[in-house]
């Protein structure tokens, strides 16, 4: 079938012909999904259905279009739109294996002081880059979101300029971006082509999570001295305390030594400090990863800042405007007072702005603990720990959590079980209660 030449006379001659789905294929396997009008949706389609392909390595073909003469063809996301009405099926293939060129993708990164090269159609990778000088690259860099974006680069680029560049994009600073070749982290101050990287190699960005705000309260009937411990996996280091206290263990290791009293204040002996709370923030450690095969691997359910996410089965996803009333019942019913309640919100308050909507989760208290450990003495009669993660979702992208719309709907009193929490102890104020909050934003 042939395109036509008016988008006006298709788009009104064959509206009603167009069918809802269509046909991914990937070797034998065949599935019928939603036809998606947004490239990104039709490529989270295909790693859903056939997951042994990498997000980065995903290519969507055609063939069955006049202009392709009958080859299988690289569908862009610049031409998505003009295409996706006219096709029954797609073919979903690893780029690493096609037997046409790598492609140059739609939306490539014009990087400042090279010049983009368009892509070569049907010849073969090796002929594609024939005519490139030798100290120019074409690479794939993906963004944490799986964005794929590419770039003719030099060989003499620095990584610290390609992360630069890229973090402008991202809207980050640049010490929160790290560059990953061939799963690992690519020195700052090294040139790209000393890492001998070819043409159509891909870079992956990993951004660093801050782990927000943990504040922790004591609350004791009477005055008594307090040990509190924290210890982090390898994954996150201590970033921001207070009270200032010395660390160990690279940053992942403190002790403060306190006085409660009983209206709730505190006082550090170290420093003589009169405060509110404990306080102490953490960034996601990525110089020590990918792990060594002989590490150790944590426990399936404990909480890793670094691979945090959120799915359409284990968090809600709810309108900008409806979160604060949201959070209050949330936060009320998983036993935090009405200042901890207020202080959550205000501070989370401006990154979740920013979004139409958001999905959001708490995490189990156990894996969590087991990330962070909080070790105090005196033992604490009850510890409450109360940690959210959140993102931004997108209208478009609202398809894709139906389930978690439905959860948003239901009755707040569900996190008390998914937390692990007792509300009715931690509001008992007859015995020595321990109270945390803090959450991660999720860019991925």
């Amino acid at each position: 079938m042939s395109v036509p030449s008016s988008t006006l006379v298709w788009g009104t001659t064959l509206a009603k012909q167009i069918p809802q789905l269509l046909v991914l294929k990937h070797g034998q396997k065949r599935v019928m999904v939603k036809r998606q009008k947004s490239y990104n949706l039709m490529l989270d389609s295909a790693c859903k259905h056939f997951p042994s392909i990498p997000r980065d390595l995903v290519t969507l073909q055609t063939n069955q279009l006049d202009v392709c003469d009958g080859y299988y063809v690289d569908i862009t996301a610049e031409i998505w739109d003009d295409v996706i009405d006219l096709l029954n099926l797609i073919e979903v293939t690893r780029a690493e294996t096609l037997p046409v060129p790598l492609p140059l993708d739609a939306w490539a990164i014009s990087f400042p002081g090279n010049q983009l090269e368009s892509a070569p159609s049907q010849i073969n990778r090796q002929d594609s880059f024939r005519n490139d000088s030798d100290d120019k690259l074409t690479i794939k860099v993906v963004f944490p979101s799986g964005q794929i974006q590419t770039a003719k680069i030099s060989r003499a680029m620095r990584v610290d300029e390609l992360v630069a560049d890229a973090s402008h994009i991202l809207g980050r600073c640049p010490t929160d971006v790290t560059a990953v070749w061939g799963g690992a982290i690519m020195r700052e101050d090294r040139s790209i082509g000393s890492y001998n990287i070819e043409d159509g190699d891909s870079i992956k960005l990993q951004v660093s999570l801050r782990f927000a705000k943990p504040v922790i309260y004591l609350f004791s009937p009477s005055d008594i001295d307090v040990s509190v411990k924290l210890s982090l996996i390898p994954e996150w280091s201590l970033s921001v305390i207070y009270p200032v206290v010395t660390t160990e263990n690279h940053g992942q290791h403190l002790e403060w030594n306190v006085r409660t009293h009983q209206d709730g204040s505190l006082t550090e002996h170290g420093s003589g400090l009169d405060v509110s709370y404990l306080f102490w923030e953490a960034e996601t450690n990525l110089e020590a990863f990918p792990r060594s095969p002989a590490s150790k691997p944590l426990p399936v359910d404990t909480f890793n800042p670094i691979s945090s996410s959120l799915d359409d089965m284990d968090s809600v996803v709810i309108s900008v405007d409806k979160v604060t009333v949201y959070l209050d019942k949330s936060l009320k019913a998983l036993g935090l007072h009405t200042e901890a309640r207020t202080s959550f919100i205000t501070y989370w308050l401006p990154s979740i702005l920013k979004h139409e909507y958001v999905a959001l989760r708490f995490v189990p208290q156990a894996g969590y603990e087991r990330a962070a450990s909080l070790t105090i003495s005196p033992r604490p009669d009850v510890v409450t720990r109360v940690c959210m993660l959140f993102k931004g979702i997108c209208r478009e992208h609202l398809g894709n959590w139906a389930n978690a719309q439905m959860q948003a709907e239901k009755d707040v009193a569900w996190w008390v079980d998914v937390v692990g929490v007792d509300p009715a102890r931690a509001g008992d104020v007859t015995l020595f209660r321990v109270l945390e909050w803090g959450g991660v934003e999720v860019l991925i």
